[in-house]
């Protein structure tokens, strides 16, 4: 098994659906969503390596020091898998995207640190 990171992400303009939504609808969607993701945690507790989380706002770090910027990225998640393509399935019709407005979800392999 190794270990793949998954990446949510999300634009500005995946909110526009969801700014249309009433108070209500989206506390509804919100509740609905919740309770999908905790169950699609739950499925696959077996194979969380990190149950990951939201992430919050981005500091860029260059040789010219310290910005705020920002990025696509969400939240994330680790697990494990035999493959690529099995950890890429595990995120299929995800409630990140099918119920919340994300774009999408992004999943690469953790790689080994090279040795000498």
């Amino acid at each position: 098994m190794k270990n793949y990171l998954a990446m949510y992400l999300g634009t500005p303009n995946s909110m526009k659906g969801w700014e249309n939504l009433s108070e209500e609808e989206q506390q509804q969607r919100m509740q609905e969503g919740m309770a999908a993701w905790g169950g699609w945690m739950e499925k696959h507790s077996d194979i969380l390596v990190a149950a990951g989380g939201p992430l919050g706002k981005t500091k860029r770090i260059d040789p010219d020091g310290i910005t705020d910027t920002s990025n696509n990225m969400t939240g994330y998640v680790i697990v494990q898998a035999e493959s690529h393509e099995d950890a890429a399935r595990l995120f299929e019709h995800h409630p990140h995207f099918s119920i919340f407005p994300g774009d999408c979800v992004e999943v690469m392999e953790c790689m080994p640190i090279p040795t000498l």
